[in-house]
């Protein structure tokens, strides 16, 4: 594909969307095109990876956001970020910056504030799990922290992944530990416990704890426990194929065609936010 044969006519029929990937050579980008691939829906028009990257087919990154409707992005959160603001930029000039679909995970508050500000410009899915199991555990761990006392019952969100992933705890934990305090009624980051070591002394009543494996190709676990004195109360999920997050994905692509500016995020996708 050159930069000459973007966007042409017959690279989509009317009605489909136009799917520009970040990220092309990864793991995730890989799973995208492989779960793109002989969709009538939606169509991959450009495929571009980071600054020199070499690679069949690939483009700049502000050609592929000029051809598409909707970029997916699972790759950095300063890879993200540029993203969006270049999409956000290309909108603002009234060149029809795409939609966003974003899954990067591990973003500073100061890269997740430029993200709400591109958001204003164009429309942005920013998810930390595209799995529609994982945002229905979400909805369920909301519900058991609101009705189990935090005064007897203790949180703790435990997540395994491979021996490649950069942040911890993942993103998903992050949601998941954000739903338990959402229905607790209190602010995450006045609750969280990240990290314990030596001397820690007995647990603090109220605390959502998080801990965290890393090792070989674990594609990701997830799990919430609620520890009362006499029981424990466990909500898991497992994933065991990376394509139900590229599935997820696309269908936050589909979704987000077209929307009005703002931040959205995988509930709303799915309907669950009402």
């Amino acid at each position: 594909m050159s930069q000459n044969d973007l966007a042409a006519p017959s690279s989509a029929s009317e009605g489909t969307v136009t799917i520009a990937l970040a990220g092309a050579l990864g793991r995730m980008g890989q799973a995208l095109a492989k779960t793109l691939d002989g969709r009538v829906d939606a169509v991959v028009v450009a495929r571009f990876d980071r600054p020199g990257a070499v690679g069949e087919g690939l483009v700049e990154r502000d050609a592929a956001l000029a051809a598409a409707q909707v970029a997916i992005d699972f790759t950095i959160p300063e890879a993200s970020v540029a993203l969006a603001e270049a999409a956000a930029l290309l909108s603002e000039k009234g060149n029809g910056g795409p939609a966003l679909v974003i899954g990067s995970t591990g973003f500073s508050d100061d890269q997740n504030a430029r993200i709400v500000a591109a958001a204003t410009r164009v429309a942005i899915v920013k998810s930390g799990n595209y799995s529609l199991g994982v945002n229905m555990l979400m909805g369920l761990v909301r519900q058991a922290a609101a009705a189990l006392p935090a005064a007897d019952w203790d949180v703790e969100v435990h997540e395994a992944h491979h021996k490649r992933k950069i942040d911890a705890p993942s993103g998903t934990a992050l949601m998941l530990g954000q739903a338990a305090a959402d229905g607790r009624g209190v602010g995450l980051g006045q609750v969280a416990d990240r990290g314990r070591d030596g001397m820690t002394g007995p647990r603090k009543a109220g605390t959502i704890g998080f801990s965290v494996v890393r090792g070989g190709g674990i594609i990701g676990e997830h799990s919430v426990i609620f520890a009362g004195e006499e029981e424990v109360l466990t909500l898991s999920h497992s994933a065991t194929d990376r394509g139900l997050f590229a599935r997820g994905a696309v269908a936050a692509a589909l979704w987000v065609k077209g929307r009005p500016p703002g931040l959205y995020d995988m509930q709303d996708v799915l309907g669950f936010e009402n």
